[in-house]
């Protein structure tokens, strides 16, 4: 797929979900069933608790699992958030790194961005702020962030592996990774692979289990952990989104999208030692 027409696809598809009053849609995560979005939400390792600390309005039902439970973040670390749509998981680590600490939110889409910053202001969150930019030029400072999270978008990157060399450049020696992501189990059928809507849906732009791995070690990070969730995509056959409509449309009979797509989470270190990055 030609790379300007995703960015282009993908910021229009997720700047459409910020602007509706409700923001939920079927993008990532692939929130396409009547289920109440906190339920939804919970099923992917979010307890009332933490949810209880997050807005409403930046709960859009994208994410794919709880990169800040992975984190294990304390009080006075600096966090990014990669893709931080309108600001769902930032707001939730603004609560577990305090006053102290701090949480820079990074998403290409400036309806998204402008979402955030408006939560952010009415709830008063002052440890947070929101970056227009992309993923593969991160407008944050070498060696200046001890955590990285991103909940269900690096898949949507047309050029993953700058994506992971960008995040090996902004961590601190000794930083770490906490991902949420999505990877296919076995290749897409070639109408899901050239489907514009399957990757703005999370789904044609994912990698195999393996090659995630390696995009990963080819950036220099070490201590790599890769767990399948086993959370797989589902999207009911009676939905009237028309993404979700769109990707069912490009199987073929007798397959589901459960059998191609599923949930990771990944974990990984900077070494102590700067090697000039």
């Amino acid at each position: 797929m030609d790379k300007i027409k995703i960015i282009k696809t993908v910021r229009e598809t997720y700047g459409a979900i910020a602007r509706q009053q409700n923001g939920s849609g079927c993008g990532c995560g692939c929130y396409c069933s009547g289920d109440d979005i906190n339920t939804y939400v919970q099923s992917l390792g979010y307890s009332p608790e933490e949810l209880n600390k997050i807005p409403t309005e930046a709960n859009l039902a994208l994410s794919c699992g709880n990169p800040t439970a992975l984190a294990g973040l304390k009080e006075g670390e600096v966090v990014l958030d990669l893709g931080s749509g309108a600001g769902f998981d930032c707001f939730l680590a603004a609560s577990k790194v305090g006053p102290a600490g701090r949480v820079i939110g990074v998403d290409m889409t400036p309806e998204m961005i402008e979402r955030a910053r408006t939560i952010a202001a009415r709830e008063n969150f002052s440890n947070v702020e929101f970056r227009l930019g992309e993923i593969e030029n991160l407008p944050v400072a070498d060696n200046s962030v001890d955590v990285v999270i991103s909940n269900c978008v690096i898949n949507l990157s047309a050029d993953k592996k700058r994506v992971f060399r960008e995040i090996y450049r902004v961590l601190k020696p000794g930083g770490r990774v906490a991902i949420s992501d999505v990877a296919l189990l076995k290749e897409l059928p070639e109408a899901v692979r050239m489907s514009m809507e399957a990757y703005s849906g999370c789904i044609a732009g994912a990698v195999p289990l393996e090659h995630y791995k390696l995009l990963v070690e080819e950036a220099g990070l070490t201590d790599i952990v890769i767990t399948d969730q086993g959370f797989s995509f589902s999207i009911t056959p009676d939905t009237k989104d028309p993404l979700a409509r769109a990707v069912l449309e490009s199987l073929e009979e007798g397959q589901t999208i459960e059998q191609f797509v599923t949930s990771i989470y990944v974990q990984a270190k900077k070494s102590q030692v700067n090697n000039g990055a």
